[in-house]
């Protein structure tokens, strides 16, 4: 297994120490729920049981195709509007173009409940949009209910990710393909579909499927404002925590449905980005142009408008956050009643929240930096495994993992269930892969002729890794533990099944509140968590020295 050129090392032993952690907190436990979900729950025997009574109904087929037909038309709209969004920003000079990519980085950071909630404000059966147009102007406008208010916040949440990857995309393209394309006669939007699209196939398409990746595992947002319209992470909740007595298989049956359909998805991407890959050499990068007179507005409006709508539920959330409450209503009237009772009520959360993120970071941190050097400048078979591993809690979705971890580590020898450690593992292995991404892609800027100096002149392996390369990875680790950090406070769907009274973050901790109608102190929680993760991200703008989040 191993290359004979290669000797017995202490990094043999590291690479051996992860993929027994992998193998340990996802493998077996993903193993141990598709062990489950085939087990007949009388006779304890293979069956197909879970899976002929999923197939069987309409209810749970229903389920299934809400959550197929929410996630399409996320992912498609969201490129609907990310690409035009994209190619106006390149190709046209817009002002604040900084700030406006900035703003749309910042709206997608924060989770989607929380976008939920925030449209639950706005157009609510007493939102303020709602109140406005049918108070002043006689006019009854559809509430965000549903099927169309899932998709309108997940759109707004995701579109920023194809954004960013098709910002990044253009960046490569020459603009000598355009200049050809315009002195044939084919121009404006035709030249953006005909041209510009096909171009960046491989990464629209990998952009479009973390969108795809995130609406179908979101568990938040269908569950404040779905009133009906059953999505699978819903169910799969609702299966395994019943207050009729959960269905652990059952649960386990649906899961197992969604990750083989998440990974036949995301190979069907690979495939496809295969045969439409092609290199290109931008010696000439596309240049925004000055535009005039109407196109000039349309353009300025088109953008301006698109980032008001996508930061406008956040902006309401702070701005209510400092207003008084009777019950469920909001008063115009400033305070800081809201806050108060979020610090005197939840602090703890607060607290729970950055000891967990911290502890979870320091996990990754170091598994990251692991991984990323025995899988670059080590490869053989098993870290090359170790390397597809470390991406795989990116097509399971969250309460999946959540579930298998729980029904796994139940009992003795490992009971961690209902622990800190569980969550904490959870964490870790959910947003291990934003870090080892930004590791591995530093060190492969990092030319191996540095490190072989440094052992060239007597300095031993592990002395020139940490006195040499760690270092010189520094930028890309730090960028990557940002990104993890912020998605670990965000995260819901995981914590919603691993968390107990004592492990409550502030996620859950606003979702609750919610729940309960305590809608001025999920404001607060919410500008919290906000204020957080946009300090962060501007943190990772200055590390970096960029604006743009890939993965």
């Amino acid at each position: 297994m191993w290359p004979s050129n290669k000797k017995y090392d202490v990094w043999t032993t590291i690479s051996l120490a992860v993929f027994l952690i992998y193998i340990l907190f996802l493998l077996y436990p993903l193993i141990s729920l598709l062990i489950v979900s085939f087990k007949d729950p009388s006779a304890n025997t293979f069956s197909l049981f879970y899976f002929k009574k999923f197939f069987g109904r309409e209810y749970y087929l229903e389920a299934l195709f809400n959550s197929f037909k929410v996630t399409a038309a996320v992912t498609i709209l969201s490129a609907v509007v990310a690409v035009p969004l994209a190619y106006v920003m390149t190709t046209l000079k817009i002002k604040g173009s900084v700030l406006v990519t900035t703003l749309i980085v910042i709206s997608s950071v924060s989770p989607p409940f929380i976008g939920a909630y925030s449209w639950i404000l706005l157009l609510g059966r007493n939102g303020v949009i709602t109140n406005f147009f049918q108070n002043n102007l006689n006019i009854t406008i559809p509430d965000i209910y549903g099927f169309t208010g899932i998709s309108l916040v997940l759109i707004l949440q995701l579109f920023p990710l194809v954004y960013i990857y098709t910002m990044g995309a253009l960046k490569s393209v020459d603009r000598s393909l355009i200049e050809a394309a315009e002195s044939m006669n084919c121009t404006g939007i035709k030249k953006m579909y005909k041209v510009i699209v096909p171009l960046i196939v491989p990464t629209l398409l990998a952009g479009s499927l973390l969108v795809f990746m995130r609406a179908l595992s979101d568990f938040g947002t269908p569950m404040l404002i779905g009133e009906g319209y059953r999505t699978v992470p819903v169910l799969i909740f609702n299966e395994f925590i019943s207050e009729l007595g959960g269905d652990a298989g059952f649960a386990a049956a649906i899961s197992v449905i969604v990750v083989i359909i998440a990974t036949l998805v995301f190979l069907l991407q690979k495939y496809i980005s295969k045969k439409k890959s092609f290199t290109m050499n931008a010696l000439h990068p596309i240049e925004p142009k000055a535009a005039k007179g109407l196109v000039n507005i349309l353009a300025h409006t088109f953008v301006y408008g698109i980032t008001i709508i996508a930061l406008l539920p956040r902006i309401y959330v702070i701005y209510t956050s400092f207003l008084k409450t009777k019950g469920r209503i909001f008063v115009e009237e400033f305070s800081l009643d809201s806050y108060r009772i979020a610090f005197e009520r939840l602090g703890s959360s607060i607290q729970i929240t950055f000891v967990l993120a911290i502890a979870a970071m320091v996990i990754i941190v170091i598994l990251s930096v692991l991984i990323a050097y025995i899988t670059v400048r080590r490869p053989n078979n098993i870290n090359n495994s170790l390397d597809t591993v470390s991406m795989f809690p990116f097509i399971v979705p969250g309460s999946i993992l959540g579930i298998a971890l729980l029904t796994s580590f139940n009992s003795k020898p490992l009971l961690l269930s209902g622990t800190a450690l569980i969550m904490i593992i959870s964490f870790a292995i959910r947003r291990l892969p934003y870090t080892v991404r930004s590791s591995a892609a530093i060190l492969n800027q990092i030319s191996k002729s540095v490190e072989e100096a440094a052992i060239s002149l007597g300095a031993s392996n592990m002395k020139t890794f940490f006195r040499i390369t760690l270092p010189m990875m520094g930028s890309g680790i730090i960028a990557g533990a940002i990104l993890s950090w912020i998605n670990i406070f965000s995260e819901l769907s995981t914590s919603i099944i691993l968390y107990t009274g004592n492990t409550r973050t502030i996620s859950i901790a606003i979702y609750t509140e919610v729940i309960r109608g305590s809608y001025g102190t999920a404001a607060a929680l919410s500008t919290i968590l906000t204020v957080v993760t946009v300090v962060s991200l501007l943190i990772f703008f200055k590390v970096t020295g960029k604006r743009e989040i890939t993965m």
